[in-house]
């Protein structure tokens, strides 16, 4: 069911977006939709896939990055940012300081992936590790960010960060408006919940019917837990997941009262069907997906999707992956 709201009366608005828009239109890729005519007659509607690991740095984190760094005033870029991530936030905010010339401070977790830590020191940022089961690395982030006098930039609880990301779903509904197409389901993979928040203002600015979803690794769940209860709540995961990239504890404040107006809902995906949906989009798409960026397409070739008779959007959000891993799950 589809909730009706004032997108005028949420903390991100369609406008909100616009502006995101126009600061990111110089520097950010248009990632393209692409269709896969055999999955759409196995499936008996159609599918597009929004290619986001063609973004800079390999995922939609950069949209958020570079329109909040953006905003921050001249006379406070000298004193850089700091952010706290397991590697997607990470990059972004490096390569947006590095395009503005501002210093910048990474805290990322001692077990992220190496490609993942190694690409955030190359656009020229100080990686600062963790430990991940032992340390609180937004308190570890606030205090570097407060002794430089630094700005500190959220992964996804923060409006400029959800509006560079609805500029996601704002193009989503361009292209397929410009294809003669209005989108019955648009998932997209969640952690803090930045992502499918831009994604549906970006979508129900144009295409006010459309459903939302969010994509989940099983027992990381919080989305599809709190949407369906109707307040935040945690998931109860005691296992690591091959998920680096959507591992938050809860749904963010912002995001999630915006996902709850929206009448967003959550859908959820085993360890082992995500691991083949990467194999697919490497096999069928020729696309290099990571585990946590092919969440929502593991939902559809999982069949909790409904995709029959209907127009589907499936976001793949990030391609930073090991290439142990990878060959591992490809092969």
């Amino acid at each position: 069911m589809t909730v009706m709201t004032d997108l005028d009366s949420l903390p991100v608005t369609p406008a909100d977006v616009d502006a995101a828009a126009k600061v990111l239109a110089p520097v950010a890729v248009r990632t393209p939709l692409l269709g896969l005519p055999a999955l759409d007659q196995r499936l008996g509607g159609r599918v597009l896939f929004k290619a986001e690991v063609l973004q800079r740095t390999g995922s939609f984190k950069f949209r958020g990055a570079f329109n909040k760094l953006s905003a921050i005033p001249a006379a406070s870029r000298a004193a850089g940012v700091v952010a706290f991530s397991s590697g997607n936030h990470a990059q972004g905010v490096a390569h947006a300081a590095q395009l503005l010339q501002m210093p910048a401070t990474i805290v990322m977790p001692s077990d992220a992936p190496a490609a993942k830590r190694e690409r955030t020191a190359g656009y020229g940022a100080e990686v600062v590790l963790y430990d991940r089961a032992r340390e609180d690395r937004e308190a570890i982030a606030r205090g570097i960010a407060e002794q430089r006098g630094a700005t500190l930039v959220p992964p996804y609880d923060d409006p400029q960060i959800i509006a560079g990301q609805g500029t996601l779903g704002r193009e989503v509904a361009e292209d397929l408006a410009a294809l003669g197409l209005a989108p019955d389901v648009v998932a997209a993979p969640a952690s803090g919940g930045g992502l499918v928040a831009g994604i549906a203002v970006g979508v129900r600015a144009r295409f006010p019917g459309a459903a939302i979803l969010t994509a989940e690794p099983e027992h990381y769940d919080d989305h599809a837990r709190s949407l369906a209860s109707g307040r935040r709540e945690p998931h109860h995961a005691d296992t690591r997941t091959l998920c680096d990239a959507l591992m938050a504890q809860m749904p963010g404040e912002i995001t999630f009262a915006i996902n709850h107006a929206l009448g967003v809902r959550g859908v959820v995906a085993s360890e082992q069907e995500i691991g083949k949906a990467v194999a697919f989009a490497f096999n069928e798409l020729k696309l290099v997906v990571e585990p946590g960026g092919a969440a929502a397409l593991a939902t559809l070739l999982a069949g909790r999707i409904a995709a029959r008779g209907k127009t589907v959007v499936i976001v793949l959000s990030g391609g930073n992956v090991d290439a142990g891993l990878f060959a591992r799950l490809i092969g």
